[in-house]
């Protein structure tokens, strides 16, 4: 995370205990104790969150690399020139500082002081933390060094993480509109408080001030998170390796 994810994680910490204290507390120390564990929690799961976008990016890029490596040794090129080539053609379309134009670089850099195409691929695949890149490393390494029909060997891998990559599409597109009313009904109880407070003031007072209302406001804070939890787990769909 660079200083300003750091920056914005740490913001959203602190909102969301002003949040929480605020709507089930009304209290400076709830508010206090609060951001201490916000600030501990929040950035790691906004680093997560982060890093599930960046891998599904380098994922896109991948995909287009390896179709262009294909078809570039379809066209009677070596792998070497196959991988300078994809390089060349993913900079037009993402600029020299995509993820994989940066690794193709690399690679092409590597290549000059006579390293070996294949191990420089299953470092890759070390790096990227991407099943499919992993797949692909360990299937191009053993076709590589056995001499066998590499070209449609790639072109068969490649057909099967496009079969991959259209699924995982769908159900994104699937469970799209549920993930935004997802995000809705999150926002929806604060908004709730905010519009009764400012309609009916001193409506929620008893919750302030007494023992029973801060039990029963912190069983509805348990009962939110709980639900918000269950409602990630359920839209959180993954394919499969095969």
């Amino acid at each position: 995370m660079t200083p300003l994810e750091w920056m914005e994680a740490l913001a959203v910490g602190i909102g969301l205990a002003g949040a929480v204290s605020y709507a089930c507390y009304r209290s400076w120390i709830i508010f206090v104790l609060l951001v201490v564990p916000a600030v501990v929690v929040v950035p790691p799961y906004m680093r997560s969150m982060w890093q599930k976008k960046r891998l599904r990016q380098l994922e896109i890029q991948f995909k287009e690399a390896i179709q262009l490596i294909s078809a570039s040794l379809s066209a009677g090129l070596s792998v070497e020139n196959a991988v300078a080539s994809a390089g060349r053609e993913l900079e037009l379309m993402y600029g020299p500082e995509g993820m994989m134009c940066r690794e193709l670089a690399h690679m092409v850099q590597q290549m000059k002081m006579n390293r070996p195409v294949e191990e420089l691929m299953v470092e890759f695949a070390g790096r990227s933390g991407l099943e499919e890149v992993d797949n692909f490393a360990r299937i191009f390494q053993i076709a590589k060094r056995s001499g066998g029909q590499l070209v449609p060997i790639i072109a068969h891998t490649v057909q099967i993480m496009n079969d991959r990559y259209q699924v995982k599409e769908e159900i994104r597109t699937l469970t799209a509109s549920k993930q935004f009313e997802q995000k809705v009904m999150n926002v929806i109880p604060f908004l709730m408080i905010v519009y009764i407070d400012n309609t009916s003031p001193g409506f929620f007072d008893p919750m302030y001030t007494t023992a029973a209302g801060r039990g029963i406001m912190t069983a509805c804070l348990a009962v939110y998170l709980l639900a918000c939890w269950l409602a990630k787990r359920i839209l959180d769909i993954s394919v499969a390796g095969g």
